[in-house]
C-alpha cells in the first residue's frame, strides 16, 4: 500500500504542482509520456524509479514527498540551515541551533 499511495503523491505533486509537468519532463529529459506512465500508480508495467523521483524532487524543489516518506518511517526532515557544527577536540560533530520563543 505504501507504493502505491507513493507513486500516487508523486503523481500528484507533478500534475497538479506549480511547475507544469510538460516542463517537469523537460527539466528531467525524460518523455512526457513516459513520465506520466511511470507516475501512474495503476500501470504494473511502468515503474518510477528512484533516479527519476530525485529528479522530479530536485526539478519543482517540492519536498512534501520526502517529508511523507519520513514520516511513513518516523522521522522528520530539517533543513540544514537548522543545523551548525560544533567543534569538540579534533572530532565535529552536528547540532541542532534551537530557537528561543517566547
Amino acid at each position: 500500500m505504501f507504493e502505491k499511495n507513493l507513486t500516487k503523491k508523486m503523481q500528484d505533486l507533478v500534475l497538479d504542482g506549480h511547475i507544469p509537468a510538460k516542463e517537469v519532463s523537460r527539466a528531467i529529459k525524460k518523455p512526457y509520456s513516459t513520465l506520466l506512465r511511470e507516475l501512474n500508480p495503476f500501470d504494473a508495467h511502468a515503474k518510477l524509479g528512484a533516479e527519476t523521483m530525485f529528479e522530479i524532487v530536485k526539478a519543482t524543489r517540492n519536498i512534501s514527498i520526502l517529508e511523507f516518506m519520513a514520516r511513513e518511517m518516523g522521522y522528520t526532515l530539517m533543513p540544514l540551515d537548522g543545523i551548525r557544527r560544533v567543534e569538540r577536540g579534533s572530532s565535529p560533530r552536528l547540532s541542532r541551533e534551537r530557537e528561543t520563543t517566547m
